[in-house]
């Protein structure tokens, strides 16, 4: 096995025992928990070996970005699952409609429209979460939270199947109230999953109830 294997299968069980532990603490199973290795600015070199220790979940944020790694990646590997975890332009939506397993960046009605449109030309309905801008941060994307209601009505008016919510907490400061208010919301809205938590905060994340996580630098190491 080579150093690259060996060091990706050590970064993935290592996250894997912590998503266990904190699935214990509130009762739940790390198998109901999705974890999303976020590849990007990866080259395909750096993927291979997570590939290979096993990792069949990924996140991309830039749909060209994914264009040019992934479709020879999942030819070799056809049972890859790819989520694009990046904002979304809306003359990219047929792109990542044709792209994508998941899109965890519905944020606007503007994408709204034109991924229903995207998905009714493809005839494939791929699931989404609506990004929700849950500190209310200028430079971030992501639906406000008074607006949330309506887009979530208007995607099921729209045939566009939603998953949940997900969300980017501040950086600065404790991130389990935007993670225990997302839940909240979620909840009030009959949705069931949560996309939220990253490499610095999975763990506080899945205590609070997320379905799925987004990783990377634990998975990849620091980036350049």
């Amino acid at each position: 096995m080579t150093t690259a294997i060996t060091q990706a299968r050590d970064r993935l069980a290592a996250v894997r025992d912590t998503m266990g532990r904190a699935a214990r603490l509130t009762g739940r199973s790390a198998d109901a928990i999705t974890l999303i290795a976020v590849s990007k600015t990866q080259e395909t070199d750096a993927i291979r070996p997570l590939i290979e220790a096993g990792q069949r979940v990924f996140g991309e944020n830039r749909v060209q970005e994914a264009q040019a790694k992934w479709p020879a990646l999942r030819q070799e590997y056809p049972d890859i699952r790819l989520h694009l975890v990046g904002q979304l332009q809306s003359n990219k939506a047929a792109d990542a409609v044709a792209l994508f397993d998941v899109i965890h960046s519905l944020d606007r009605p503007s994408l709204l429209t034109a991924l229903a449109k995207a998905m009714d030309a493809g005839g494939r309905r791929v699931p989404c979460y609506i990004q929700v801008n849950i500190g209310a941060e200028e430079q971030k994307g992501g639906c406000a939270i008074a607006d949330v209601p309506a887009l979530i009505a208007a995607a099921r008016e729209a045939d566009v199947p939603l998953l949940g919510l997900m969300c980017v907490p501040p950086a600065e400061g404790e991130p389990a109230p935007y993670f225990a208010l997302l839940a909240k919301m979620a909840r009030e809205e009959g949705l069931e999953r949560l996309s939220m938590g990253m490499s610095g905060d999975f763990e506080t994340a899945i205590m609070l109830g997320a379905s799925d996580i987004r990783v990377g630098t634990a998975l990849f190491g620091a980036r350049a």
